[in-house]
């Protein structure tokens, strides 16, 4: 089921089941996504194996935006914690809405993502080699 402009489909309806893997970290990233329902987990796996979370994201929040503004392999993975019904929004429809704004705020969003990037990467790095030494950062 999707979300139409005119005759053209601009968002899918996606639905997953608890624990279903949404995308994948270093895959390429096609879609964003708004949870319309239930719940998604954001991790990154270190050394091939440990998992940090980097958060949940429940009924109206957005993720896997990164892919799309800066078209960089996904920083990490996404997984539905209960069953979970997502909108998609693809590629070509964030690109036909991005290509009317101002090339400078373009390249400003660009360079503030690659940012965020690194600090996401940097935290959660540190957060396992704290988790290896007993120390929690969620008491």
């Amino acid at each position: 089921m999707g979300i139409t402009d005119g005759n053209k489909k601009v968002m899918d309806r996606q639905v997953y089941a608890i624990d279903q893997v949404i995308f994948r970290e270093g895959k390429p990233g096609n879609a964003a996504y708004v949870v319309q329902e239930g719940k998604v987990e954001v991790f990154k796996t270190l050394n091939g194996e440990e998992e940090v979370i980097l958060g949940t994201i429940e009924a109206g929040g957005l993720f896997g935006e990164l892919a799309l503004v800066d078209n960089q392999p996904r920083m990490a993975s996404a997984r539905a914690t209960e069953r979970t019904v997502l909108i998609a929004v693809s590629r070509q429809t964030f690109e036909k809405k991005m290509s009317g704004s101002d090339r400078f705020i373009k390249a400003i969003l660009r360079i503030l993502l690659g940012n965020y990037r690194t600090v996401v990467r940097r935290a959660a790095i540190a957060e396992a080699k704290l988790k290896e030494h007993g120390i929690s950062v969620d008491d």
